[in-house]
C-alpha cells in the first residue's frame, strides 16, 4: 500500500507538472489576441471612403472596403492605405498565419521559460529543509502536507486568468512536490532494504511519474480544446482529493514517525563523488527534457502552424517509451549495470536531442520523441536506486536527504532548462538549443564508468561483514537444528519399527 500512495502521489504531482505545457503557451497567445482585437479598431481613426462618380465605382468600393476586416488583424497590423484596393487577401493571410505575432512567440519563450522554470526553483530551495524534516519527524506527515499543497495548487491552476496568477499556482506547485517526492521515495527506500527488490520497487513508483509525463500534456491539449482550460485541473483536483483520502486512512500522519538513527549530513553526502556523478547524470538528462518541454510547442507554432491539439499530443510517443523504459530498466538495469544503462541512455537522449529540429511535421517527431522517453527512463530508473545504494554501502541508511538531494538535480535540470532555453531560443534560435543540450548529455555520459564500482566505506564494510556473519551463523544453526529434529524423527520411527 505504501507503494500504491508513492505511485499515485508522484503521478499526480507529474500530470500537473505537464499538463499546463500545451495549455499555458496557447492560453497565453490568445489571450494576447484578444486584447488586440478589442483595442486595434479603437486606436485607428475611421478611414473614409472614395467618392466616385458613379454609383457601380462606390458599390465595388464598399464591397472592398466591408470585405477587409474578415481576413484577420493583418490590415490593422500592416496599416497599408493601398489595402482597399486589393481583390485577393486570402493567400496572405495563410502564408503570414505562423509569422504575423513572431515578436510576442520570441518574447513568450522567456517568460514562459520563467514561468515553468519557478516551479523547479522553489522546490530546489524547499527540498533540503523537507530532507532534514523527514529525518526527524519521519515520511507519513511531510507526505500529507505535500498533498495538501497539491491541491490547493490545483485549485489556483483551474481559476487563474493572468500572467501572475499562473505564476504563484506554479510556484506553491513547487512547495507540494518536494514533500511528495522527497517523503514518497525516503519512505520506500525505508521499506525495501533489499537492493534488488528497492531498484524494482522505485521502477513501479518511476512508473507513475511515467504515467504522469504520458498523461499529462495530450490530456490536457484535448480537455483545453473541447472543454475549457479549468476542466483539467478540476479532474486533478478530484483525484489528489482521493489520494488523500487514503493518505489518512493508511499512513495516519498525525503521529510523528522518527528515525530509529541519524542520517548523514547534507555537506556530507554532498562532498561524496560518487554521488555528485549521479546527480549531474539526473540533473543534465532532465534539463534536456525541461528545455524540449518548453521550447517545442512555440516553435511548432511558428513553424508548422500546429493547432493546440497537436501541442500535446507532441509529447505523446515520448511518454509512452519513457513508461516502457522506467519498467523494463527498473528491473534489468540491476542485471546489465545501472551504470551501463545511464551511460547509454545519455547517448541516446543526445542523439534525440540533435534530430528534433530536423522535423518538418508533428509525424517526423515521433522517432526521436521515442529515443528522447526511452533514454530518460534508463536514466531515472538507473541513477534513483544508484542513490540509495551509495548511501548504504558509504553512509549512514537514512535516506531524506539523499533522495532530496537526488530531487534536487531533478528541480535544478527543470530549473535551469525552462528560464536558459527560452534565452537561449531568443539569442540563436531552437535549434542551436537542442545541439547544445545535445552534446552536454553526450559529453558527460563517460563520468557514468565510475559508478559501476564504488568502493565501500570502512566503517560500512565492518557493519555489513557482521551482518552477512550474523545471517551466515543464524542459516547454520537453524540447519543444524532441522537436522538434528530430522534425525530425532528418524530415530523414533527405526525404534517404532523394532
Amino acid at each position: 500500500m505504501v507503494l500504491v500512495l508513492v505511485y499515485i502521489a508522484l503521478f499526480l504531482d507529474y500530470t500537473l507538472l505537464t499538463v499546463v505545457v500545451p495549455i499555458i503557451p496557447s492560453y497565453l497567445y490568445e489571450k494576447h489576441q484578444a486584447e488586440i482585437n478589442t483595442s486595434t479598431p479603437l486606436e485607428l481613426p475611421p478611414t473614409p471612403l472614395p467618392v466616385f462618380p458613379h454609383s457601380n465605382d462606390m458599390n465595388l468600393a464598399l464591397e472592398k472596403s466591408t470585405a477587409a476586416p474578415e481576413t484577420g488583424n493583418e490590415g490593422f497590423e500592416q496599416r497599408n492605405t493601398t489595402q482597399a484596393a486589393t481583390l485577393d487577401l486570402k493567400p496572405t493571410t495563410e502564408v503570414t498565419q505562423c509569422s504575423r505575432n513572431e515578436l510576442f512567440l520570441a518574447e513568450e519563450n522567456v517568460r514562459i521559460g520563467l514561468l515553468f522554470a519557478s516551479k523547479a526553483i522553489v522546490q530546489l530551495l524547499v527540498n533540503p529543509f523537507v530532507g532534514a524534516l523527514t529525518n526527524r519527524i519521519g515520511y507519513h506527515t511531510p507526505m500529507f502536507t505535500g498533498f495538501v499543497i497539491l491541491f490547493v495548487s490545483t485549485i489556483m491552476y483551474a481559476f487563474s486568468n493572468t500572467y501572475s496568477q499562473l505564476f504563484v499556482a506554479r510556484t506553491l506547485q513547487g512547495i507540494g512536490s518536494s514533500c511528495s517526492s522527497v517523503a514518497g521515495l525516503g519512505m520506500l527506500a525505508s521499506n525495501y532494504t533489499d537492493d534488488n527488490e528497492r531498484g524494482k520497487a522505485m521502477g513501479i513508483a518511476l512508473g507513475g511519474v511515467a504515467l504522469g509525463v504520458l498523461i499529462g500534456a495530450p490530456f490536457g491539449s484535448v480537455m483545453y480544446e473541447f472543454v475549457g482550460k479549468s476542466s483539467p485541473f478540476l479532474t486533478l483536483a478530484a483525484l489528489a482529493l482521493l489520494n488523500g483520502v487514503l493518505q489518512l486512512c493508511i499512513l495516519q500522519p498525525t503521529m510523528p514517525a522518527p528515525e530509529s538513527q541519524k542520517g548523514s549530513s547534507l555537506l556530507t553526502l554532498l562532498r561524496d563523488p560518487y554521488i555528485l556523478i549521479a546527480t549531474g547524470s539526473l540533473c543534465f538528462s532532465n534539463m534536456a527534457i525541461a528545455m524540449q518541454e518548453q521550447a517545442l510547442p512555440i516553435w511548432m507554432m511558428k513553424t508548422m502552424c500546429s493547432p493546440k491539439l497537436h501541442l500535446g499530443l507532441v509529447f505523446l510517443p515520448s511518454t509512452i517509451a519513457y513508461m516502457l523504459g522506467t519498467n523494463l530498466f527498473g528491473v534489468l538495469a540491476n542485471k546489465i549495470g545501472r551504470w551501463l544503462c545511464s551511460l547509454i541512455g545519455m547517448v541516446i537522449l543526445g542523439i534525440s536531442m540533435i534530430l528534433h529540429p530536423f522535423a518538418t511535421n508533428i509525424f517526423e517527431l515521433i522517432a526521436p520523441g521515442c529515443g528522447a522517453g526511452l533514454a530518460i527512463g534508463m536514466i531515472d530508473s538507473s541513477m534513483v536506486p544508484i542513490m540509495g545504494h551509495l548511501v548504504d554501502i558509504r553512509h549512514v541508511s537514512v535516506y531524506g536527504s539523499v533522495f532530496a538531494i537526488a530531487d534536487v538535480a531533478l528541480c535544478m535540470g527543470f530549473a535551469i532548462g525552462p528560464s536558459l532555453g527560452g534565452a537561449i531560443v531568443k539569442a540563436i534560435g531552437f535549434q542551436w538549443l537542442m545541439f547544445i543540450i545535445g552534446v552536454i548529455n553526450i559529453s558527460y555520459s563517460p563520468l557514468c564508468i565510475i559508478l559501476r564500482k564504488p568502493p565501500v566505506n570502512e566503517e560500512k564494510m565492518m557493519i555489513l561483514n557482521q551482518d552477512s556473519a550474523a545471517n551466515a551463523s543464524f542459516y547454520t544453526s537453524e540447519r543444524f537444528g532441522q537436522e538434528i529434529l530430522m534425525t530425532e524423527a528418524k530415530s523414533k520411527e527405526i525404534g517404532s519399527r523394532e
